[in-house]
């Protein structure tokens, strides 16, 4: 039996005030996502964005977390963390990689130097927009393999580079800071190490008002919780060295999207791929994923990266009527059939 035209136009009154409504926060957060930084990949317009895809932009308005991972190159980011985060913890993520790769080798053509790094930031940027998080980076220069970290930030001009990642931090204002490497180790890329101990340092510099202060007119100093090292078998067992978790915060990465219909280990394994001039990539597959973290500034934790941080709107003053009126966008059912109105 038909729809009279009553009912017709309800529905599609229903249906474009679903759409308007949805279209307008997803846009908003766009302009309020890219307005961070000039390298954070635009987010897709809602004409490129499915249902699915929708729906979790809109259920991510109601989570307020950040975290910044902290690397040296393309290709060092943790994209399982970084697919988990934006598409499963539903918190505003983003990769600060401290160079561009233009130091690195090409297997994909004769590009090297300043043209492999246009190659490479492309690369990231596309990784990005597979997992959905952001991209930052500073004015370091990828030179080729350091063997120490003090070699790297004599090369780097230290203050310079720092002054640009306590600008990310103060810009992005993450509540967790995460390092790749360890700060203390010495037997890695001096790259490595020296992006760890610049995010060690700007833990603390980006909370100064007496740090950077000519950035004070454009941002206000941010103290983060925490910073943690993410740690991994991989360093210990490529030495040769037992891996003990003791003390370690473990974290379940794995895990299936429905909205997505993909685990963050796909999503991972696509953003990853993305870094062909390296032939870096990994099959999809699915399954447990376990991250480990090490405390290294800031707030002890005991359970959870973002224990003791309030994610919700409350941590805004006011802010009750955009809350319920975020909640109410999300819980509108959806109508079928959407012949009517395709949105």
């Amino acid at each position: 039996m038909g729809r009279s035209p009553e009912s017709a136009l309800r529905v599609i009154h229903h249906s474009f005030a679903r759409c308007w409504r949805a279209t307008v926060v997803v846009a908003i957060l766009g302009v309020v996502g890219t307005a961070h930084s000039a390298d954070a990949p635009p987010l897709l317009s809602p004409e490129q964005m499915n249902g699915s895809e929708i729906q979790l932009a809109l259920q991510k308005l109601n989570v307020l977390g950040r975290v910044l991972y902290i690397a040296a190159h393309p290709d060092d980011e943790n994209t399982n963390l970084m697919a988990f985060w934006a598409n499963g913890s539903l918190y505003d993520a983003a990769y600060l990689s401290v160079t561009r790769g233009d130091g690195g080798q090409n297997l994909i053509g004769p590009e090297l130097g300043e043209r492999l790094g246009v190659i490479r930031t492309e690369e990231l940027i596309d990784a990005r927009r597979i997992d959905h998080a952001r991209q930052f980076f500073t004015r370091a220069i990828d030179f080729g393999f350091s063997k120490t970290a003090d070699e790297t930030m004599r090369i780097w001009d230290h203050d310079k580079i720092l002054a640009d990642v306590v600008w990310v931090v103060r810009n992005f204002r993450p509540d967790v800071m995460v390092a790749r490497f360890s700060p203390e180790d010495q037997k890695t890329h001096g790259h490595h190490t020296a992006s760890a101990i610049l995010a060690q340092e700007a833990f603390s510099a980006a909370a100064d008002p007496n740090r950077f202060t000519e950035q004070l007119a454009f941002v206000k100093p941010w103290q983060a919780t925490r910073l943690v090292w993410n740690t991994s078998p991989f360093f210990f067992t490529n030495r040769n060295l037992p891996f003990d978790p003791t003390g370690l915060t473990v974290l379940e990465a794995g895990g299936y999207n429905p909205l997505l219909g993909k685990a963050y280990t796909e999503i991972a394994a696509a953003s990853i791929s993305m870094h062909k001039s390296q032939g870096v990539g990994g099959p999809p597959r699915r399954g447990a994923r376990k991250e480990y973290f090490k405390p290294l500034e800031g707030q002890p934790m005991t359970s959870s990266l973002f224990e003791g941080v309030d994610t919700s709107w409350s941590r805004v003053a006011n802010s009750e009527s955009v809350a319920a009126e975020i909640r109410q966008i999300i819980s509108i059912p959806p109508i079928r059939p959407r012949r009517y109105l395709n949105c």
